[in-house]
């Protein structure tokens, strides 16, 4: 199995690398804005926080712009432009753009696997909008971006990892070189002033590439649906785990420290709950009935309009995270995107 795998790989990589090279050599087009495009994406699939940091950048630079944020919307069952609306369906226009926009109303959001017609549709209907955040779209190089903001996750390093479907990288490791900035997310309470130099060492290959660290901090649980009375939720008590997403570890440590865990149930990345899995869910509760169901913001917008149980919708509680970002060698991430923004503005306009 490891063989096909690897010859898989190969062959997935050279068409990645000759993709890249027939956009380097101009062959194929890379449209650029007279609008900013920040690009936040990731060479490797799993969960590295995207939608976290794409909520960051709304709550940092939202007095500086008006914000749009241009998604794929991942595994909808509808196509071709939409934007979202709080009142959607997570299954016409992806959990994670409804999640930013029920976070973000102010903000216009949209939904398009054509990125450049969406960003031009955006420019059409929204002359308002002064920046966009293309969510995801590091891959996407019919777009040139303003500023590449490439996430990487602290708890599965890429130096030994492979190409799909060997690993988990989907794109080449030279790619990092268009990065504008890095972020290290997930980062410990043990990373050390040489753990930052070491990882600022490996991915910076160009001077002017700067390297932030963060770690997602959890809020107090929240519940699900709204019920006059609720039992109040203390920490230590039991609770039982539900996710579907990328990469739930730090979840599940995060909620292991803070409860008494005592059964969890995780599927993979953008998981459409079935009536089985609450069929099983329930079933759970019941062996714990004094426990609580604690879950992700993601999963949580996925299930915001289930009809279920009375006792398992009271039972229900989702964890809400936001981006903390710790102490390393660089700084000002607000300042720094601000100038990366004029500057390649600045750049495009000499090159005219």
């Amino acid at each position: 199995m490891k063989v096909i795998l690897s010859i898989v790989s190969w062959i997935y990589t050279m068409v990645i690398a000759i993709r890249h090279r027939l956009y380097d050599w101009g062959v194929l087009k890379s449209r650029t804005f007279d609008i900013p495009v920040i690009c936040v994406g990731n060479i490797t699939v799993g969960g590295t926080g995207k939608t976290p940091m794409v909520e960051h950048l709304i709550s940092t630079l939202h007095t500086d712009y008006r914000i749009a944020v241009l998604s794929r919307g991942y595994g909808r069952r509808t196509k071709g432009y939409r934007e979202v609306q709080a009142t959607d369906s997570y299954l016409d226009v992806g959990d994670e753009p409804l999640q930013i926009k029920l976070k973000s109303p102010e903000s216009v959001v949209v939904v398009s696997e054509d990125r450049v017609a969406g960003i031009e549709r955006i420019r059409k209907e929204h002359p308002e909008v002064t920046l966009i955040i293309m969510d995801d779209g590091f891959q996407h190089r019919k777009v040139k971006a303003k500023v590449n903001i490439i996430l990487i996750d602290s708890t599965r390093p890429i130096d030994d990892d492979h190409m799909l479907p060997l690993g988990r990288l989907r794109d080449l490791r030279s790619r990092l070189a268009a990065a504008h900035l890095f972020v290290v997310t997930k980062c410990s309470d043990e990373m050390t002033p040489l753990d930052k130099r070491l990882w600022r060492n490996k991915l910076r290959t160009v001077a002017y590439q700067k390297v932030y660290f963060s770690r997602i901090e959890s809020r107090r649980v929240c519940p699900l649906f709204n019920f006059e009375e609720r039992e109040e939720v203390n920490y230590g008590q039991q609770a039982i785990l539900l996710s579907g997403i990328g990469n739930p570890r730090p979840f599940v440590r995060e909620a292991e420290v803070r409860f008494n865990v005592v059964d969890k149930m995780l599927f993979g990345d953008h998981h459409n709950f079935t009536a089985e899995d609450m069929r099983r869910l329930y079933e759970k509760l019941k062996r714990n009935p004094r426990a609580i169901i604690i879950m992700t913001e993601k999963d949580a917008v996925r299930l915001r309009r289930s009809r279920l149980p009375e006792p398992l919708m009271r039972a229900m509680y989702f964890m809400p995270i936001h981006i903390d970002f710790v102490e390393g060698p660089d700084t000002d991430l607000r300042g720094n995107l601000i100038a990366e923004i004029k500057y390649e503005a600045k750049k495009g306009v000499a090159s005219k």
